[in-house]
């Protein structure tokens, strides 16, 4: 099913594009219509068409203004939590980091480590060869033949996974920190 002014046929048997059952996405929709979100309506050909009421875009707006909301304070949180880790090890002398991850929290990594009296050494992730920030991304098992005082780990989706295979590479536990677990 597709949204908002969209057309379908109803006896159309495939899943939907974004891999949805259609009789859920049917429940969804009807939801939609009864709260007043969408008005459904009927063109030729058997097709329905969703149109998005006055009401449901009010509560589209609602909802877009309150994930910004939760999108800034997380921001402002993870920042918050960066400046501490890394104010930390600065603290405890080390002044060459790096960063293991890509995402978005690594971003704001290098963000914080630009306002500090703090080295990146490098990047480091999974076996990819292409740059990061304008830095090379390399794998981890080139940390052996690095020169620095911590490896940040920037990337919360599987931080024990991530500790484990750096400890494999031979990082020293001692050296690696994150976010979550504080260390």
């Amino acid at each position: 099913m597709k949204s908002s002014g969209t057309e379908r046929s109803p006896s159309d048997p495939c899943p939907t594009r974004w891999g949805g059952a259609h009789g859920l996405t049917n429940l969804y929709l009807k939801r939609l219509a009864r709260n007043g979100y969408i008005k459904i309506t009927t063109i030729p050909r058997h097709r329905i068409k969703y149109l998005l009421t006055p009401s449901g875009m009010a509560e589209k707006s609602r909802l877009t203004h309150e994930y910004m909301q939760y999108s800034l304070s997380y921001y402002r949180d993870m920042r918050e939590r960066l400046k501490h880790v890394l104010f930390g090890l600065s603290q405890a002398g080390a002044k060459r980091i790096v960063v293991y991850g890509t995402g978005e929290l690594a971003e704001l990594t290098y963000l914080t480590l630009c306002e500090m009296d703090l080295t990146i050494v490098g990047f480091v992730d999974g076996a990819r060869s292409e740059t990061f920030l304008s830095y090379p991304l390399r794998s981890v098992e080139v940390l052996s033949g690095w020169s620095y005082d911590a490896v940040l780990i920037a990337d919360l989706t599987d931080v024990k996974k991530n500790h484990a295979r750096l400890l494999r590479v031979g990082v020293p536990k001692n050296k690696i920190f994150t976010l979550k677990m504080g260390r």
